[in-house]
């Protein structure tokens, strides 16, 4: 499997890099949040910018890009916009989605943006291609807040965010049992074994799909995402926590 390399940090080797949300409704909010975060040496920070109140305003969301950039350095920062359908804050048509993910690559403010499976096909082609070009790394992603589809569904969603192009594939699923959770680990060392040439990203949310979040690296799934100041998903520990699980398992998982 290929590993992704985003400033100083390699995706796809050694334990589960811990990516933290930043969810601050306002610049202001944003700016005071990123300093706590910050403190929590995160591997990756990610910008929950549907929470964001000003998002119809390019100039202040680039002005409030720059600062968190500033803020931290060389710690890659993660732009997600996560739509309503997939549990996000923010009814928007796919054209505001795609426009503004666009004016983020070409901003290159950004290392990375999360771009959701299930929408157009060919605006999700073009915003790849952009990104691509940009030098800025993509996250195709599908959170599925309905359940836990089959283990071979899951497997069929993460190859086909491969074959789209994605540098890493992410999905999220909802466990109603232990067998869901069984089925979105097993769907994740399938993948790992048989399919994935990049690093993969995977979890069941809730309290249910708590071992998802702190054994990924056994099962194949190359990052986590820990609560900051604010969790933005159900089922997210506090990095703290996240981080000392993480390095036991990968102690003696490989000693």
């Amino acid at each position: 499997m290929s590993v992704v390399k985003i400033r100083n940090l390699t995706i796809g080797e050694g334990s589960p890099k811990v990516i933290v949300p930043l969810m601050g409704k306002t610049s202001e909010e944003l700016v005071e949040e990123v300093q706590v975060v910050k403190e929590l040496n995160p591997d990756m920070v990610e910008w929950r910018a549907d929470v964001y109140e000003r998002l119809e305003y390019m100039e202040e969301v680039g002005r409030t890009a720059d600062e968190l950039r500033m803020a931290l350095g060389e710690v890659p920062l993660l732009f997600t916009f996560r739509t309503h359908k997939e549990g996000g804050s923010r009814e928007w048509s796919e054209t505001e989605y795609f426009e503004l993910l666009s004016r983020m690559v070409d901003s290159c403010r950004v290392d990375m943006i999360d771009v959701e499976y299930y929408s157009d096909e060919q605006q999700v082609k073009n915003i790849i291609q952009q990104a691509g070009e940009k030098g800025v790394r993509v996250i195709l992603s599908n959170h599925d807040f309905g359940g836990t589809p089959t283990m071979e569904e899951i497997v069929q969603r993460l190859k086909g965010m491969q074959e789209m192009g994605a540098d890493i594939a992410k999905i999220a699923v909802m466990p109603r049992s232990m067998d869901d959770l069984f089925t979105l680990l097993h769907a994740t060392n399938r993948m790992k074994e048989n399919y994935a040439n990049r690093p993969l990203i995977t979890m069941a949310m809730g309290k249910l799909g708590l071992i998802s979040r702190l054994a990924g690296e056994v099962f194949g799934s190359a990052a986590t995402f820990g609560a900051g100041k604010e969790a933005s998903a159900p089922g997210q520990i506090a990095v703290d926590d996240l981080k000392d699980v993480l390095t036991v398992i990968h102690k003696y998982q490989y000693r």
